[in-house]
């Protein structure tokens, strides 16, 4: 049946309503979350201390962003979308998914045993533990690094030291002296693979498996392998020589209420790379994650694998995959993320899959309810997508 140009025209005009409505609907929807998640984040974050920033990303539109505070509080500097943030244990999903993409080359396989990589660990129980285990933190290998003078005497009467202290090992030990109590270790926490504990260390060690499997140091391999590819121009890792530009620094109170520097030379375990040590933008950590999602870096396959629960946790409704946790809370939709401590800095992503929608806060001191406020956010923001 022909349509009359009459019946055309009045089509048009209500398809050309109908969108204009639609596009109101949704500016009304984002200008609600927006009031909702500037009220939510001003319960801790101003212009006059360390600062935040957060982004949530629906497809492929920012939906809000909000900069607080400051990155450096000697200088002045303020926190922007090109402030470099150290994202804390959230670089340990740079760490999967390299040694996945090893995976898929043929140049590891992750049912190798870690006594491959660290023959000088004896101990047979090394002879269980795979990269798997190591990824999902179900090695069961516990965190005996020495926090305490005696614990200091214990490990000095077992290994040579480049340090003369404790608190100098605990400011500024990398990864090849964070991993020497290893050597002496004489039990495990569990059987590998039959409980979880996060542990730091085990990621460690990602390190150096990275620069056997390829002979290239481990910072170069994964700026030209994981970081370039995705798209990041700005993301590098932590190094006390590394100049690092619009650098922002952390901060905590000291007993008198004054805000104090916190990260490398203020807090303990801030110089391993592959647990910890990325430093990027809140935009540079966007590509990052459409690169993950979008499978660009390592295949559909490897990337349902990451995201797959291996153990539960201790959070409740969360698993553990490779270098993720995933979230099955009744009633909400699945939810991948990570997130991080590191001296004053704490940090949170979260993607919704089956939403497309994803959100960042890094931050630059610990006073926040971190949990508590992304267990909001995500109950902000699902109730508007779903509406």
């Amino acid at each position: 049946m022909r349509l009359s140009m009459l019946t055309i025209s009045l089509l048009l005009i209500v398809n050309l309503f109908a969108c204009k409505s639609k596009q109101n609907d949704m500016v009304n929807k984002y200008s609600e979350i927006q009031e909702q998640l500037d009220s939510l984040m001003e319960c801790y974050f101003n212009d006059s201390i360390p600062g935040a920033v957060m982004i949530v990303m629906k497809d492929d539109s920012v939906i809000y962003h909000r900069d607080f505070g400051f990155a450096d509080m000697t200088t002045g500097d303020k926190v922007s979308l090109s402030s470099m943030f150290n994202i804390c244990s959230i670089s340990k999903q740079f760490s999967a998914v390299a040694l996945m993409k090893l995976a898929e080359e043929g140049k590891l396989s992750l049912d190798d045993t870690v006594d491959k990589y660290f023959p000088n660990l004896k101990q047979p129980f090394f002879k269980k533990i795979t990269l798997r285990h190591l990824l999902s933190h179900t090695s069961g290998i516990p965190d005996s690094r020495p926090r305490t003078p005696d614990e200091w005497a214990a490990y000095r009467a077992k290994h040579d030291s480049q340090f003369s202290s404790v608190d100098d090992f605990k400011l500024f030990c990398e990864e090849d002296e964070s991993l020497r109590y290893l050597e002496s270790l004489d039990s495990l926490n569990f059987e590998p693979g039959t409980a979880y504990e996060y542990m730091n260390p085990t990621f460690q060690m990602v390190l150096s498996i990275v620069e056997q499997a390829t002979g290239v140091p481990f910072e170069q391999w994964m700026h030209d392998n994981i970081i370039l590819p995705s798209g990041m121009t700005e993301t590098v890792y932590f190094d006390k020589d590394r100049e690092i530009p619009r650098m922002v620094h952390a901060y905590e109170k000291d007993a008198a209420g004054n805000w104090e520097e916190s990260d490398y030379g203020e807090a303990n375990f801030f110089g391993t790379k592959a647990d910890g040590g990325i430093y990027t933008t809140p935009l540079d950590f966007l590509k990052w994650n459409k690169a993950v999602f979008g499978d660009k870096i390592i295949s559909k396959e490897s990337r349902v694998m990451a995201h797959t629960d291996k153990i539960a946790t201790d959070i409740p409704y969360t698993s553990y995959g490779y270098g993720w946790f995933i979230e099955e809370r009744p009633g909400k939709p699945r939810k991948i993320f990570h997130t991080g401590d590191n001296g004053g800095f704490r940090t949170v992503e979260a993607y919704f899959p089956e939403q497309n929608l994803f959100y960042l806060i890094f931050a630059a001191h610990p006073y926040w309810e971190r949990d508590v406020t992304a267990e909001k956010v995500d109950d902000i923001l699902i109730k508007a997508v779903h509406q």
